[in-house]
């Protein structure tokens, strides 16, 4: 199979990567779109090309697939009016360039994977939220999702769109876990203003073996919550991880002072959502780390 990846030096990309090029034999055919060609050829495991840009394909015949993983980080920055225009448009121009190479192709690729996360909904509070749940709360996280969902579902006429619907990705190379690590390692960790709000989060190998299991099964389609089936309290959550380096979680990251640090980025950490992956486990999935104890001992 001939895979093109979009964000694929990023955490979930170069993962997922390494999962396709050991999954077959011969291997799968990686193209990998990249501002560094130089750094993802380097850098990713195995033996992919690299494109600086999409403009190289007149359309997508030569693919099998399509996985699109692109997009800044979201929580990395304050946001800035500017801020929040460079995570909407590294996220909807990518995806519609896709989409446009994808309508024009004559033999189109089977399948498009579009990176969405569980921001669609909005904050919810404690009530369990499945991919039919309709009473998203309006807000930044949602206005980004719900177009980029948008753009990548015009492809729907051409080839089947699965949609990931992500939360936290924890993984000891990246990602959530990488900021926290070191005032954890110090004891200085702690819940994050009341810690009653609920986190749905998913270990890295579930992640990749999710878009795997989605890929290969042309039944499944539409979006789809990629979160762990155990969704934890900020306070759950914190204490699991310290235990798990055999520290204390007793410092405490008042609410007022991480909206001082993060301004209205600082909603990411103080709302909640409690996520369920409904689709994914009717689907058959199972989940090697479906509770956050197991994840996070495979993790430290």
């Amino acid at each position: 199979m001939h895979i093109l990846i979009t964000g694929g030096t990023g955490l979930i990309g170069r993962h997922l990567i390494q999962a396709l090029t050991k999954k077959s034999q011969p291997a799968n055919a990686i193209t990998v779109l990249s501002r560094d060609v130089a750094k993802a050829t380097s850098a990713l495991p195995g033996h992919i090309n690299a494109v600086r840009s999409l403009d190289v394909f007149e359309n997508f015949d030569q693919f099998d697939a399509v996985i699109n993983l692109a997009g800044e980080p979201i929580a990395d920055k304050r946001w800035t009016e500017q801020q929040k225009a460079r995570i909407c448009n590294s996220r909807w121009e990518i995806t519609q360039q896709v989409v446009n190479k994808i309508q024009a192709s004559q033999h189109p690729p089977h399948t498009f994977i579009s990176g969405s996360a569980i921001g669609y909904y909005g904050r919810q509070g404690n009530t369990p939220v499945t991919e039919a749940h309709a009473n998203v709360h309006n807000e930044f996280t949602h206005q980004v999702c719900e177009k980029w969902e948008r753009i990548a579902l015009q492809a729907a006429t051409k080839t089947r769109v699965c949609l990931l619907r992500t939360g936290v990705v924890l993984s000891d190379d990246g990602g959530a876990l990488s900021k926290m690590r070191l005032p954890f390692s110090l004891g200085l960790g702690g819940p994050i203003g009341s810690g009653k709000q609920v986190m749905s989060w998913i270990h890295i190998k579930d992640m990749v073996a999710a878009i795997v299991f989605l890929l290969e099964r042309p039944q499944c389609e539409g979006a789809f919550n990629l979160t762990a089936p155990s969704p934890v309290t900020n306070r759950e959550f914190v204490k699991a991880y310290a235990a798990s380096l055999g520290r204390p979680a007793i410092f405490p990251m008042p609410a007022f002072a991480l909206r001082l640090m993060m301004g209205e980025a600082a909603d990411l950490l103080l709302t909640g959502q409690r996520v369920i992956p409904q689709k994914l486990r009717d689907a058959g999935f199972q989940f090697t780390y479906s509770d956050i104890q197991s994840a996070f001992a495979d993790l430290t």
